[in-house]
């Protein structure tokens, strides 16, 4: 079996989703999965206790919950995700994530 860690192992492979990213102690990880100009997919596992303050971002974005829970507030409203969930985050509007235990998320970003 092709080692999932390694990007270019990746296509034409499944792959569970989980399995893109480990948790580490205090830290949010991240894998870019995919980089192109139209747009990235980045794989997030967030320790307990970390989370991402708010921002906005110039596109939309899609957030697909893979394991944990988060609450996820967007223009104020809050909006809680679990494992198997899906979130649209719209263009820039200031949004943030703070799971409720260890989190792990795909953010599928489109650029216009």
């Amino acid at each position: 079996m092709k080692d999932p860690k390694e990007n270019n192992n990746l296509i034409g492979t499944p792959v569970p989703l989980k399995s893109l990213t480990d948790y580490q102690a205090g830290s949010i990880v991240s894998r870019m999965v995919i980089n192109k100009k139209a747009g990235t997919v980045t794989v997030f596992a967030f320790a307990k206790g970390e989370g991402l303050s708010e921002h906005s971002a110039p596109f939309d974005a899609l957030v697909i919950a893979l394991e944990g829970e988060a609450d996820i507030p967007i223009g104020g409203v809050p909006h809680h995700v679990k494992e198997g969930d899906m979130l649209i985050m719209p263009a820039n509007i200031p949004h943030a994530v703070h799971p409720v235990s260890q989190f792990k998320m795909m953010l599928v970003m489109i650029h216009e």
